[in-house]
């Protein structure tokens, strides 16, 4: 019983001195910790605050007027208020816009001082001829839109005045070998469907290939406008490659086709009537 107590106390004694020993052990390793930290932090701030104070220094030096230099009148000149900024009068007049240059088309370039914007067609004796004055005061598009009738019509009427001769005194499809046949302005009325079908429908598929290449959609644009890179009657239908390439010959080349275009126009007009008035064709009017 006695050992038993005994061995209880000397087991009671060693744990009060370890637990002593580990108390002491904690403490110093805390204290030492603590000092540590402390010294690092004070090391950390202190080289914070050099730097920001070496900044605010610099910063301030930056903003630092120098020494003033003392002339020989002792005149001290200081800078210290900027003069006052002037406000510079902005102009109020109005800036033209820049007017893009205009791609010439076949050589030709718009020139509003000129007669029809300076297209051919002023040719001698006459020279510029429009009395009743539809092209005066005329926009761009508008003259570009009769010049493109004209030449149309030309050219039509052109293909006319040889249809008169030829249909009404050659052998023909709808009358054979008979050439004192009906005049030309009642031939379509006796000429078959069949032979006029086709006849009609060539013509629309060309109109509607030459609207195609010069005139704006529909939709796209005001209605009866002309492209603005399209040349009045020039519809790329140049089988023979007849076209000339070099400016000059080109309006020589176009005030022809005007003056051919003008007279076929006149002599269809007048083949037309003339068989009006007395039946007759053409060349037998004239005795043939």
């Amino acid at each position: 019983m006695h050992q038993i107590k005994y061995s209880i106390a000397c087991c009671i004694c060693f744990i009060s001195v370890l637990k002593l020993v580990f108390t002491k052990i904690y403490h110093q390793t805390f204290q030492l910790l603590h000092t540590r930290l402390h010294k690092t932090i004070n090391s950390n701030f202190k080289m914070k605050l050099l730097a920001l104070l070496s900044l605010t220094t610099g910063a301030a030096c930056a903003f630092t007027p120098n020494a003033p230099s003392v002339s020989n009148t002792n005149t001290v000149i200081r800078m210290s208020e900027a003069a006052p900024a002037v406000d510079e009068p902005v102009s109020m007049e109005p800036v033209e816009p820049e007017v893009p240059p205009v791609t010439p088309i076949n050589g030709w370039v718009p020139d509003e001082n000129k007669p029809c914007y300076g297209l051919p067609g002023a040719i001698a004796p006459l020279g510029f001829f429009d009395p009743l004055g539809f092209t005066k005061d005329m926009e761009l598009l508008g003259v570009k839109r009769f010049r493109e009738a004209e030449i149309m019509h030309g050219r039509v009427a052109m293909m006319a005045t040889i249809g008169y001769l030829i249909g009404e005194s050659t052998p023909t499809i709808a009358y054979g070998m008979n050439v004192h046949h009906t005049i030309a302005n009642n031939q379509i009325p006796e000429i078959p469907g069949t032979v006029l079908f086709p006849f009609f429908l060539a013509i629309n598929i060309t109109e509607a290939v030459r609207a195609s290449i010069g005139w704006v959609e529909p939709g796209l644009g005001p209605l009866f406008t002309l492209r603005e890179s399209y040349y009045p009657g020039d519809i790329r239908f140049d089988p023979l490659g007849l076209k000339p390439s070099d400016p000059k010959e080109f309006e020589n080349m176009q005030n022809k086709e005007l003056s051919n275009g003008r007279l076929a126009m006149l002599a269809a007009a007048g083949m037309c009537v003339q068989e009006q008035i007395n039946g007759k064709g053409i060349l037998e009017n004239l005795g043939f």
